[in-house]
């Protein structure tokens, strides 16, 4: 019995031993969760700041609207009171005149100045006409703050990433799961498509899985097939990705998750962003053969991805699994086995594209997001004109550091002989001055007889031949030869206008209120530059 109760007091020292270093893993456990508490606690009020940061920001903004707003309905009225005084001033004074001359008691006197008081007195009056004493402004603001999306937004925001962390942790523990582990995704390829430098993906799961899924993680590699980061966690199955480089390929991905783990990747989709250089050293960064280019998609977005020679704009992508990249054939049985309508035909695979019978080109339209406030938009952000006397900037939506580009701008009112700019700029150029006032814009401003280029405020190249109602002004820039040309009606205006330019620059426009221009993009590039191109 001795020897009995001698081995199982062993057995408890064991059990002992092993409870005493695991309540000091817990201790430590404590001690481990108060310090990540601190630092997650910090981490998570430095991102409110930044949040509370950005929207202070972005209410100053609103608020200097505000206020530009107020000095210009101040400032209109202003005017009207200065210009209505000095007319009633006038009539007053006309008024009193004439009754003196009334009481003239010589009636030849009388009769060699009636007739003209009587027509004085009448165009007075006409001036005094319809919508003389009609204010130019009224007292509303009409500006209607909308703040439903972001407040949607706050009340979305969420732990999405802490759930994928205990994921981990609980795989990392052994945790057993009462479910499984969510299936791949599948990317919808007729509903992803790159358009200019954006990328929309489109996901889904699985038909038969019935696996519930709390949310996706879409990665996306940085275009030169580097490493994946995420660019979107969330519950929606489609994201529309901005800000990519032109003419790079870009690698995506995605996976889902649940409470049990996190699924195994999708196949990687390959998307190529529009081509935005013709130059003849250009060189694509991989052999793309011909056959490809000859893929046409039936879809409604075959504005994007119109794959044919004769299309201003170029984009491809390629299906493939993870571990290597499929045969051009079977990424077409593929795409065709998930219900895409396609066309091809047959051509040599070795045969590749000569990318100098691409013309280059980007669809874009005006940023009201960075315009001056006195700008005003219509037909899609296509069309603007101004509400101020004054000079103001409006840029394009789409920027551009590489490639030939060409878009025109049509003139669909002018009045009174206003000197409006047309150029290029950076995005903070100023907007309250006329276009080339500073150093961060180039452009060409032209009246009704003749132009003049102009950059930090310094007028060169006069030429003759100005612009009138339902004339075309176009704007040339080449980031190959790093050139700036204009031209007025398809001629071009003057020499090329500036050199040497490097950098990013945004279609750029600055008018008054006498001044409304239509813009037009995706254009081919004009003949006489094509010809001019030729001959170099």
């Amino acid at each position: 019995m001795q020897s009995q109760l001698s081995q199982a007091l062993n057995g408890l020292s064991d059990r002992a031993k092993e409870a005493k270093e695991f309540l000091v893993q817990l201790r430590n456990m404590v001690q481990q969760i108060q310090e990540n508490s601190v630092e997650f606690e910090a981490c998570l009020v430095a991102q409110c700041d930044a949040l509370i940061d950005a929207l202070n920001r972005r209410k100053a903004q609103l608020l200097s609207r505000v206020n530009k707003e107020h000095e210009h309905k101040l400032k209109v009225v202003r005017d009207q009171i200065s210009h209505c005084t000095v007319k009633l001033r006038q009539t007053t004074g006309l008024m009193e005149y004439c009754l003196e001359v009334i009481k003239e008691n010589d009636p030849s006197g009388f009769l060699q100045i009636s007739d003209a008081l009587i027509r004085r007195v009448h165009l007075t009056e006409d001036q005094w006409g319809k919508g003389t004493l009609t204010p130019r402004m009224t007292t509303d603001f009409d500006l209607n703050l909308d703040s439903a999306p972001l407040l949607q937004s706050i009340h979305q925001l969420d732990f999405v990433q802490m759930k994928v962390s205990l994921i981990h942790r609980a795989q990392r523990s052994g945790t057993t799961a009462s479910s499984p582990v969510p299936a791949p995704p599948i990317l919808q390829l007729e509903e992803c498509c790159t358009h200019n430098n954006s990328a929309t993906l489109s996901w889904k799961q699985p038909p038969l899985s019935t696996v519930q899924v709390e949310g996706y993680i879409l990665e996306l590699d940085d275009g030169n097939g580097g490493q994946f980061r995420e660019v979107y966690v969330g519950k929606e199955t489609m994201c529309t990705v901005d800000g990519l480089h032109f003419n790079s390929t870009y690698s995506a991905r995605v996976k889902a998750f649940n409470k049990t783990g996190v699924s195994q990747y999708s196949k990687t989709l390959v998307l190529q962003t529009s081509e935005d250089t013709e130059s003849e050293e250009q060189t694509l960064p991989f052999p793309v053969p011909l056959e490809r280019f000859q893929l046409r998609r039936m879809s409604p977005f075959s504005s994007t991805l119109n794959l044919q020679p004769s299309f201003s704009g170029r984009s491809y992508f390629e299906l493939r699994s993870s571990s290597h990249p499929l045969s051009l054939h079977s990424s077409l049985q593929s795409l065709n086995s998930a219900g895409c309508n396609f066309e091809t035909q047959s051509a040599p695979y070795s045969q590749l594209v000569d990318i100098k019978k691409l013309v280059a080109v980007a669809w874009f339209s005006f940023d009201p997001g960075s315009a001056h406030s006195d700008i005003l938009f219509s037909n899609d952000n296509l069309t603007v004109t101004c509400n101020s006397y004054d000079d103001r900037v409006v840029l394009g939506k789409t920027g551009f550091s590489k490639g030939l580009h060409y878009w025109e701008l049509s003139i669909d009112r002018y009045d009174n002989h206003p000197d409006p700019a047309f150029g290029v700029a950076r995005v903070d150029v100023l907007k309250d001055v006329m276009l080339g006032k500073d150093d961060k814009a180039w452009a060409m401003y032209v009246d009704n007889n003749r132009s003049w280029f102009m950059h930090n405020n310094s007028h060169t190249n006069r030429t003759e031949g100005g612009i009138t109602k339902g004339a075309t002004v176009g704007v040339l820039l080449d980031l190959t030869r790093r050139t700036l040309t204009f031209s007025i009606n398809e001629d071009q205006q003057g020499p090329v206008a500036f050199e040497n330019m490097e950098g990013l620059f945004f279609p750029a426009v600055s008018l008054n209120r006498n001044v409304q221009v239509t813009l037009h993009t995706g254009l081919p590039v004009p003949e006489f530059y094509t010809s001019r191109a030729s001959m170099q």
